[in-house]
């Protein structure tokens, strides 16, 4: 459903090319600013590609446009906002203080346009490896490198350009951006003060885990550069031991994943589930597992760390690997190499000691795990600051 906003008001625009029902860390970002800036009693509105079958149920104003589907990239939509002329026709009827692009594809297109017209400030946040993304589309480097100069020209139009952590400017400025770069982190929903304990056994009742199972996680796209092969392959080679791995999500190497577990006789320990949309049953699944296994050397600053590390279940990733930036080795999460060999040890390692898995997710809690509440306050300072020096202009 959308609410239309009243003449009189002005917007935070959030704009991003995956919005729920897509599940993804972008898309959670891009609801969860929206969700916490209209707690912040703040006129926001979002605009995003249309999904279809899909009805809009939130407290602030949704625009959505005409778009189809990503051939091999299901649930993605392409969106195609210049043909759909009753949204343009609504678009240029709201007003808008600040403009806020998560991505630098069709919305963010619109966002750069609606900045140019209204004359209020333009802010991006560069969140993924499009390069890579692009590659993999296009199955040309050469194409793919012209692909990604085109999106260093969109970041370059920017008042200022935000990344979630510091080491994803590593990958901004391989691609050719010149420009400043400000840091701010993203958040998660299921930080709390509560006693952890409690809450992890109540998960693995509701989960019907037993308190002594072994459990492990990955939560995320099941796509072959986020290193999914590599999981499978080191559980194999501690299939001796007993746990019970979890994947959830889906993503084009998913039937390759299954095929993969049961060629290496994984099938009875190894389980794939879909997309869990409600968050307090994905909450379950972070609280009940013991390890989160995420060594993707492709992701920048991957919300399910953060999600994972609340719930007090610290993570395994790839040293040197942009998501692993805030993770020291045994304080509060783990490091490997790039290999089965690395992978599996470390798996066996740790699974013969949970004690300093508990210390590890108390720490990952405490340093890793902030709040979206924490993150608005800051998002909305900066936003305020922006647009105070676009008056003074």
């Amino acid at each position: 459903m959308t609410n239309f906003p009243s003449s009189e008001q002005k917007f935070f625009g959030i704009f991003n090319d995956s919005f729920p029902p897509i599940m993804d860390g972008v898309a959670l970002t891009t609801k969860n600013y929206a969700d916490w800036l209209h707690k912040k009693n703040q006129a926001v509105c979002v605009v995003t590609p249309k999904s279809p079958d899909y009805c809009d149920n939130e407290p602030y104003s949704i625009f959505r446009y005409t778009s189809i589907p990503i051939l091999g990239r299901k649930p993605y939509r392409f969106g195609l906002p210049d043909i759909d002329l009753s949204f343009k026709t609504e678009l240029e009827q709201i007003s808008f203080k600040l403009v806020h692009a998560h991505c630098p594809f069709s919305s963010g297109r619109l966002a750069l346009n609606i900045a140019k017209k209204q004359k209020i400030p333009f802010v991006a946040t560069f969140h993924s490896k499009y390069r890579d993304d692009f590659e993999h589309s296009v199955h040309n480097k050469f194409l793919a490198r012209q692909m990604t100069n085109e999106i260093i020209r969109f970041f370059e139009n920017a008042d200022e350009v935000w990344i979630p952590q510091a080491s994803v400017e590593d990958t901004i400025r391989e691609y050719g951006f010149k420009g400043k770069v400000e840091v701010v982190d993203n958040g998660n929903d299921f930080s709390s003060s509560a006693p952890i304990e409690p809450i992890k056994k109540r998960a693995r009742e509701e989960l019907n885990f037993s308190e002594k199972e072994n459990i492990l996680l990955f939560v995320g796209q099941h796509t072959w550069e986020k290193n999914t092969r590599l999981i499978v392959e080191s559980l194999a080679k501690i299939n001796d031991l007993p746990f019970k791995m979890i994947f959830i999500g889906t993503g084009y190497a998913k039937p390759d994943l299954i095929d993969l577990a049961e060629d290496l006789g994984l099938s009875s320990k190894v389980k794939f589930i879909d997309v869990i949309k409600e968050r307090e049953i994905l909450k379950n699944y972070y609280a009940a597992a013991d390890l989160f296994l995420f060594p993707s050397i492709y992701d920048n600053a991957p919300l399910v760390l953060r999600e994972a590390a609340a719930l007090h279940t610290p993570s395994i990733l790839v040293r040197g690997s942009s998501a692993a930036e805030n993770i020291v080795d045994n304080y509060n999460g783990f490091l490997i190499e790039n290999s089965v060999k690395s992978f599996a040890l470390k798996l066996r390692e740790l699974l013969a000691a949970p004690e300093i898995i508990k210390t590890n997710g108390l720490n990952a809690s405490i340093t890793i795990a902030r709040s979206w509440e924490s993150v608005t306050d800051e998002v909305l300072d900066r936003y305020q600051n922006l647009m105070k020096r676009t008056w003074r202009k």
